[in-house]
C-alpha cells in the first residue's frame, strides 16, 4: 500500500468516526436538546405584549409561522403565563398535558422546567412544531 493510499485510507476512517459520533437532531441537523439562553432573552414576566414578542422570535428561529403561533397562544391561554386547565391538566401558554410535559421538556431542553414558564413552553413548543406541526393543538 502506498504512502499516500495509507494517509487517505486513514483520513477516511477518522471523518467517518466524526461524523457518526456527532450528535444530530433528525431531519434539521439542529440539536434539541439545548437552546441557548441569548436566543430570544426577550423577559415573558413584564407582561403579554413581551410574551407575544417572545413567541414571534421563537417562532421565526424555529422557522414555525409567527401568525399561527400568536392565534393558537391567544386561544389556549390568552398569554398568560400561568393559565391552567383544571379539567384537563394543561398548562401555560399553549396549554401542555400535565402527563406530556415532563418528558416534552427533557426532549425539547427544559429539563426540570415548570410548564408555567413561558420562555421554556413557547420553545418547547416551537420545536415541536417544527418536526411535527400543530396536530395537538387541533391544527
Amino acid at each position: 500500500m502506498t504512502d499516500a493510499i495509507r494517509r487517505a485510507t486513514v483520513a477516511t476512517l477518522i471523518l467517518t468516526t466524526l461524523i457518526i459520533a456527532s450528535p444530530v437532531a433528525p431531519m434539521t441537523g439542529e440539536a434539541y436538546s439545548y437552546t441557548p439562553r441569548k436566543i430570544c432573552a426577550i423577559d415573558w414576566r413584564a407582561g403579554r405584549t413581551e410574551v407575544k414578542r417572545l413567541i414571534r422570535c421563537a417562532a421565526h428561529h424555529w422557522g414555525v409561522n409567527a401568525h399561527e403561533a400568536v392565534s393558537i397562544a391567544h386561544r389556549e391561554s390568552l398569554f398568560h403565563p400561568d393559565a391552567y386547565n383544571s379539567g384537563s391538566c394543561a398548562k401555560g401558554i399553549y396549554q401542555h398535558l400535565c402527563r406530556y410535559w415532563p418528558e416534552r421538556a427533557f426532549d425539547y431542553g427544559f429539563k426540570g422546567h415548570s410548564a408555567f414558564n413561558a420562555r421554556a413552553n413557547i420553545i418547547v413548543t416551537m420545536k415541536m412544531v417544527r418536526r411535527h406541526g400543530w396536530g395537538p393543538w387541533g391544527g
